[in-house]
């Protein structure tokens, strides 16, 4: 089996099942949500950096590991945004794949969502529409995976940008969940 293939179970797995969310729903959601966002990618950025730490083929041993952290910490960031809102049943794996991957992998998630005026909309997908796009998407972190290699031969250089980039990444996640989740009616959900 293949990187991207692997990748494409990996990405398939963080969606399938949301995380339950660690809050409940509150009276002012946006500015909870702000602090969850810097919180997480905050989270993410150390843990990131740290796993970058390790030089050479021992660091690209812990690539692996280290996107399979921040991702976790991101997908519990969109489930807690997903409670904020008191949306959580509207939290499937089409809205999960759509806040992980929609800033690095726009293009592939064509299938998932549509813009209608300001909002987003994002419709339930069968399994075989997100098969499709896991396999886009793990296409394209593939990708990814090549430049974080490099970054693991300058160990403390690289690790800073790994670490920024994880930060950088976790709040363009949270962003996608604040604008799914902030609007009424955007998932849309057929009778």
């Amino acid at each position: 089996m293949g990187s991207d293939a692997r990748l494409s179970d990996k990405v398939l797995a963080l969606v399938t099942q949301p995380p339950e969310p660690a809050c409940e729903p509150v009276p002012r959601p946006a500015d909870a949500a702000a602090r969850a966002i810097e919180g997480a990618a905050t989270k993410a950025a150390l843990a990131a950096g740290a796993l970058a730490l390790p030089a050479g083929p021992l660091g690209w041993a812990t690539i692996a590991p280290e996107m399979m952290a921040v991702w976790q910490i991101q997908r519990q960031l969109v489930a807690d945004i997903a409670a904020l809102y008191g949306r959580s049943a509207q939290l499937g794996p089409a809205q999960m794949m759509w806040c992980l991957f929609r800033h690095t992998a726009a293009q592939a998630l064509r299938d998932l969502g549509v813009r209608v005026g300001e909002r987003v909309i994002v419709r339930p997908a069968a399994q075989a529409v997100l098969q499709r796009v896991a396999g886009a998407v793990g296409m394209h972190l593939g990708k990814q995976v090549a430049g974080r290699a490099l970054s693991r031969w300058v160990p403390l250089v690289g690790a800073a940008g790994v670490g920024a980039y994880a930060y950088w990444d976790t709040r363009q996640v949270g962003r996608a969940a604040l604008q799914l989740f902030e609007r009424e009616q955007v998932i849309d959900n057929p009778a």
